[in-house]
């Protein structure tokens, strides 16, 4: 057989058994040395296929695709520096639990080391920040190792998707010439062999609790009826049973905007879900009143700082951290017990153990006036007449149509979700990039995930959104949609509610460094839809239009930095005065 003839068989078969494991998105950025694997992704007909020009922005592109579908996604480039720009996404992805599968074109053995062009290391190129690497064999059309390549696929995607899910790392040394052969049926001749190959099936369970560890949680909860469950970012699907589990047992929720839990389907009682805490832990009289005995941690970390703070003074409580995915999430060093288990069958089977009386004692009801007072003060924001970052989220919150996705950017933006999006019945999907928290590559993150989620919408800093306005190509490209709102303050807002806003000498230069940019500009260069919105009713205006255009719409809101940390201090304070008058019986 000769070299073009076992390098489309051996390729062809590695990609079909991807397509054969549940695969169906593929990113692909251009270059010569992935030639084979590209062209061979492009002839397959049950294979989605983007492209994205940079590598940078495809990482993160492949990352938004994977977290709006729950699905692995493939990655694929050629030899160089083009695979060591894929590192920032590698690292959300491994950090924040989402499943690619990256695909490395290399140099064969002979021309690395000696010189030749577009040839580094790319051996274990992203470290220990991928859950799995292999060095692939020079393709070959020998049995065995058609064997080989499939397996080494199905691997692949087992891996990735498994708890805690994550990146997986495939180099693939190519030899020329690089051109595969597709005069045949490429894909039904491989199809025609899986008979006579054994191809390892991968069955991934979850992890759960026998019963006598389930009695002793069991018998915690039941003792103690100051209790708390906070849920960080995590899936959707434990929803139903985190809010049944909250009500026996009385203990109030602390949902992340990341949660998926206020926004949740209509069947499910929102009463118990208190989306104020970020406003009202701010309060030292609420931190010094509340004081649980148990706090039920579920997910991630929440974004709020100031909820983070308090779950680490309570030192004297018993801190239960459910994890499906077996990892060590406590950065504030306060658990006490680290439960390995599906987060619903956790909550399901303690529900059974619970009994039918639900809890309803003085304890829950202080919790929920409590965020009811905040939230009445934090609502206040709706009367804001200057452009505020914090309405842009009351105001979408109120606006967008039911199943439409938000992607937030980090910084500001995620934390204004926070404070700002409260509960609603809309079924809106909330994704941001929380594993490394970084402002790079949001823009792709979200266009990915607009493939997925509709209509989705993306609001993001200006510096966030400069950081990544090449991802913009990939929507003409792909022909996707997606409406960014852009909260442009001219430079780094987080920073002025930081020390370093009063303290740090040349703040503006170090910190605040705005940069003067006009995003027409950027508009016009990407062929979006622009609008600068003036007022609020252009801003609502324009998110009622994009819901029905499609293409990429660029929304941009400009405020003022020093006007927002003054209204955002303005409402903690007043929510802290009525807080306090409630805590000494004046209200």
């Amino acid at each position: 057989m000769s070299h073009t003839q076992s390098l489309t068989r051996y390729t062809a078969s590695f990609i079909d058994e991807l397509v054969q494991a549940g695969i169906t998105d593929m990113v692909v950025s251009p270059g010569s040395r992935s030639t084979p694997m590209a062209i061979l992704m492009a002839e397959h007909p049950a294979i989605n296929l983007y492209m994205n020009v940079d590598e940078r922005s495809a990482g993160f592109f492949a990352l938004g695709l994977a977290k709006a579908s729950k699905k692995p996604v493939v990655l694929l480039c050629t030899s160089g520096t083009a695979a060591a720009n894929y590192f920032p996404a590698v690292v959300e992805a491994n950090l924040s639990r989402v499943p690619l599968i990256v695909l490395t074109a290399d140099r064969p053995h002979e021309l690395r080391n000696v010189g030749a062009p577009q040839a580094i290391d790319q051996i274990h190129l992203f470290g220990s920040h991928v859950k799995w690497f292999n060095e692939m064999a020079l393709p070959d059309a020998d049995e065995s190792m058609i064997n080989y390549v499939k397996a080494a696929a199905n691997r692949a995607v087992g891996v990735a998707k498994s708890m805690p899910s994550g990146p997986v790392h495939l180099n693939f040394p190519f030899r020329e010439p690089l051109i595969p052969d597709l005069s045949g049926e490429v894909f039904e001749s491989v199809n025609g062999m899986d008979k006579k190959m054994t191809i390892p099936k991968i069955m991934d369970g979850s992890l759960h609790l026998d019963e006598n560890q389930l009695d002793e949680l069991s018998s915690i909860f039941s003792a103690h009826e100051k209790g708390i469950i906070v849920c960080g970012p995590m899936d959707a699907d434990a929803a139903g049973p985190i809010i049944e589990l909250a009500e026996r047992l009385g203990y109030p929720v602390l949902p992340d905007p990341l949660s998926q839990l206020r926004s949740c389907r209509e069947e499910v009682d929102q009463e118990i879900l208190l989306e104020g805490y970020d406003a009202f832990l701010r309060t030292e009289a609420v931190k010094q009143t509340l004081k649980p005995d148990v706090v039920i941690r579920l997910g991630a970390m929440p974004v709020s700082k100031s909820a983070m703070l308090y779950m680490k003074s309570l030192r004297s409580a018993q801190h239960v951290v459910v994890d499906s995915g077996s990892g060590w999430r406590d950065p504030s060093h306060i658990a006490t017990t680290m439960v390995y288990s599906d987060e619903a069958s956790f909550c399901q089977n303690l529900i059974k153990r619970a009994g039918n009386q639900n809890r309803d004692s003085s304890w829950l009801k202080m919790w929920k006036d409590i965020n009811s007072i905040t939230i009445k003060n934090m609502a206040q924001i709706e009367l804001a007449e200057d452009m505020d970052e914090g309405k842009v989220f009351f105001e979408m919150a109120n606006n967008l149509p039911e199943n439409s996705g938000i992607f937030v950017g980090n910084s500001m933006p995620i934390r204004d979700i926070d404070s700002f999006f409260f509960n609603n019945k809309k079924n809106i999907h909330i994704l941001a990039n929380r594993g490394a928290n970084g402002i790079d590559g949001v823009v792709s993150s979200a266009l990915g995930a607009s493939a997925h989620i509709h209509p989705m919408h993306l609001v993001i800093g200006d510096l966030s959104f400069f950081h990544d306005m090449n991802g913009l190509l990939a929507a003409n490209m792909n022909k996707l949609n997606l409406t960014i709102i852009i909260l442009n303050n001219n430079g780094g807002g987080i920073f002025s509610y930081l020390p370093q806003a009063e303290k740090a000498p040349h703040f503006e230069l170090l910190f605040g460094t705005p940069t003067n940019l006009d995003f027409k500009h950027a508009a016009a260069l990407y062929g979006a839809d622009y609008t600068l919105a003036e007022s609020w009713d252009d801003f609502n205006s324009a998110l009622t239009n994009t819901a029905v255009n499609d293409g990429l719409k660029i929304i941009e809101v400009q405020t003022n930095r020093e006007k927002n940390v003054q209204v955002h201090r303005e409402l903690w304070n007043t929510v802290s005065r009525e807080i306090e008058d409630y805590l000494k019986g004046d209200k």
